[in-house]
Parts: C-alpha cells; sequence; structure tokens
C-alpha cells in the first residue's frame, strides 16, 4: 500500500442549480463533484502541491482507444520527454479497489504503457511498477524525474 498524506484542501467550490461543482484547474474548467471527483482533485493536488509533479505534465480525464472502445483515464502524469510515465485510476472512497480495478488500469496500460500504475480510491492507494519481469508492487509514490 502506498500512504498518501493529502494536503489540506485549496479548492474552488460552487452550487450550480443543484449539482455541486469543483473548479479542476488541470482542465481549466467547473467540474460536477462527484465521490470519484473529489479522489481524483485530491490526488492531482497531492501531486502538484506535495510530490512537486509540474501541473504542466499532468493530464486528467482524457480518452483513449482499447481496441473499438473509447474510454478515459483518469490521470497521466508525462516524463520530462513528454513520454507516458505514471497512470493513476480513481475510484469513490465506496470503491473497494480490488483485481477489477487492478484490470481496468492494466487494460489501459495496454493503449497507453507507463513505468508507475497506481489505483486510489482516496483512503486506499496501491502502485506497481512496471519492470523487465513483470509489475512489482511499491510502497511509495515515486518521484517525478
Amino acid at each position: 500500500m502506498v500512504v498518501i498524506n493529502y494536503p489540506e484542501p485549496a479548492f474552488r467550490l460552487r452550487k450550480k442549480e443543484e449539482t455541486e461543482e469543483i473548479f479542476d484547474s488541470q482542465r481549466k474548467k467547473w467540474i460536477a463533484l462527484t465521490p470519484e471527483e473529489w479522489v481524483r482533485q485530491n490526488f492531482v493536488q497531492f501531486m502538484v502541491s506535495v510530490k512537486k509533479y509540474p501541473a504542466s505534465l499532468i493530464a486528467v480525464e482524457k480518452e483513449l482507444k482499447l481496441g473499438e472502445l473509447k474510454k478515459r483515464f483518469d490521470i497521466l502524469v508525462y516524463n520530462s520527454r513528454h513520454e507516458p510515465w505514471l497512470m493513476v485510476e480513481c475510484k469513490a472512497m465506496d470503491v473497494l479497489l480490488d483485481e477489477e480495478v487492478l484490470q481496468q488500469a492494466l487494460r489501459y496500460n495496454i493503449s497507453i504503457p507507463v513505468s508507475f500504475i497506481i489505483i486510489t480510491n482516496g483512503n486506499y492507494t496501491m502502485g506497481w511498477q512496471r519492470g523487465e519481469t513483470g509489475l512489482h508492487e511499491i510502497s511509495i509514490l515515486p518521484d517525478h524525474e
């Protein structure tokens, strides 16, 4: 398990009609504040504020193709050469991080190969590093290269 100590949130929130929204500083727009979005926003803030990942090298909710299917990854971090480096699959806090969640991230990794795969529900975070002999579990989020 990877321990994440989230910083105090500094989010911009608003209510639009009956929907609570959060301003996504990566996408530069207001997004419906779902339980999964709350986890995604906190994880991005952790990567930028605590781990010092360059915000300009983080993509959020972009489309990818799996054969004929179109899917969306949650968070993709690029290395300094602008190559996909770390992928994060976010789930709501009440979703169990099980084999199904890991398999989803691994399917996305087929289309976008990365060195690190992270799955999180905000309460628990698990990570793996891809090596020559397969995936190896990690206990800390890597520093950006």
